[in-house]
């Protein structure tokens, strides 16, 4: 199966993780789910050998949401 949209094709080295492409494609590596889910041939090992193509889905995320404002902001940015 071929994931569809758009996504960056990574060629694993050895000893690479789900959670280490996540960190480097997303910036936290605890949002791995969507490379999982995009390549359902790949086993779920600990590690990767060398040489396994990964599709990594391009994901676009706000910068700026409720998660990382201060407090008193987050009412203003519920009400608009």
């Amino acid at each position: 199966m071929t994931p569809s949209g758009s996504f960056i094709l990574h060629v694993t080295t050895a000893g690479e993780r789900w959670d280490l492409l996540a960190w480097r494609y997303y910036g936290d590596p605890t949002d791995y789910s969507p490379i999982i889910v995009a390549n359902p041939n790949v086993p779920i090992e600990p590690v990767f050998d060398a040489g396994i193509s990964i599709a990594i889905p391009l994901q676009q995320k706000s910068l700026v949401g409720p998660s990382n404002l201060p407090p008193w902001k987050m009412s203003q940015a519920a009400s608009g």
